[in-house]
């Protein structure tokens, strides 16, 4: 038994105790260190809660009865900001003890009576040092899992990136116009409160939303004069070639939208799919609004770009029809009231 002991006081497990009787304190802090526990004792709950906020400990060994508060209000106060503590409830009247369901709700790992002797309490924190290496196993486990996934992520985006930039060194209309479009839609997502994982969705899609054009060839990618119909059908594969290409990789999954859908129409007239209303993705209509915006606004080899007041009544003119009529309210709210910030992203992607 000691050698189980030993073992946690090496691999620097803390435990706390808090009880307002400061002579069962005084027990369980010698009983425990002689035992090879890094111990600190607690006479105060409410003391215990903030040293719990400001320091580590593994296990915390409760009373329950106390003054000023009870310890289920500790453990109450505790789980709002640490929820990895293991602890362990003593009471000295069983009839006092809080009812199971409560002990379940807070999240509580042990029970015991208080006694004179401490074996029933020390063979609870061997189990509880036993039950916290293996969190601690499951946790570094995890970790390593989790930076193993963050190097395949960051390898699929270098990988897709590198796609995007052949695209951009095949169409000189595409260098800076899929950053642009990024960070419309992420000034747009704002306005619209959308989410921080929204947000981060628009980003990448944004980016990438154009990637499907490494499959359309030079001769029509590069044309600068007016396509035939039969080009443009070419053109309107690129959503569909680009949701395939980044279709393998479970880490764009939520950005394919955006990729394949920012082609529709609000009416049902657009493409691939002919979507229409609120059947096309949200933040695929969001994409569509600041494409349009950013292909207006930027110079063509067969045109020069759109004035600003005759982009805007060309967004007026086609909300509800090409584009979510909210969604287009909420971009002419800023083209018209804080344009700034647009000029601000144009400036920095010229």
């Amino acid at each position: 038994m000691r050698k189980n002991i030993q073992n946690a006081q090496d691999n620097g497990y803390k435990i706390i105790a808090v009880d307002d009787e400061e002579g069962i304190v005084e027990s369980l802090s010698i009983f425990l260190k002689r035992s090879g526990y890094n111990f600190t004792g607690v006479s105060d709950p409410l003391e215990a809660i903030e040293k719990v906020k400001n320091e580590h400990f593994d296990l915390m060994i409760l009373d329950f009865i106390m003054t000023p508060i009870h310890g289920d209000k500790v453990v109450e106060e505790i789980r709002k900001f640490n929820k990895e503590l293991y602890i362990l409830l003593l009471t000295g009247h069983k009839d006092l003890a809080p009812p199971l369901e409560t002990i379940r709700k807070l999240d509580i790992q042990g029970y015991c009576e208080k006694s004179d002797k401490f074996d029933q309490l020390l063979l609870l924190i061997e189990s509880g040092i036993k039950s916290i290496e293996q969190m601690r196993e499951i946790k570094r486990i995890n970790e390593e899992l989790s930076d193993t996934y963050k190097k395949l992520e960051r390898a699929y985006l270098d990988s897709v990136q590198t796609l995007r930039y052949t695209v951009e060194a095949k169409d000189p209309y595409t260098r800076g116009h899929s950053d642009r479009v990024s960070a419309f839609s992420v000034l747009l997502g704002k306005k619209l409160n959308v989410d921080e994982i929204g947000l981060r969705t628009l980003e990448i899609g944004g980016l990438f939303h154009d990637i499907g054009k490494i499959g359309i060839p030079d001769s029509i990618l590069l044309k600068d004069s007016k396509l035939t119909d039969e080009e443009y059908d070419q053109i309107k594969k690129h959503p569909s070639i680009g949701s395939h290409i980044l279709s393998n990789a479970s880490i764009f999954q939520d950005m394919i939208p955006i990729v394949k859908y920012h082609h529709e129409r609000y009416d049902g007239k657009g493409y691939p799919e002919g979507l229409s209303g609120e059947n096309i993705p949200y933040l695929a209509r969001i994409a569509a609004v600041v494409d349009a915006f950013d292909a207006m606004t930027s110079r063509r080899t067969y045109r020069d770009s759109i004035p600003l007041e005759n982009v805007k009544s060309e967004i007026e003119r086609c909300s509800g029809t090409q584009f979510d009529p909210t969604i287009a309210s909420a971009f002419l709210d800023i083209l018209n009231n804080h344009y700034e910030e647009i000029e601000k992203i144009q400036k920095q992607y010229e």
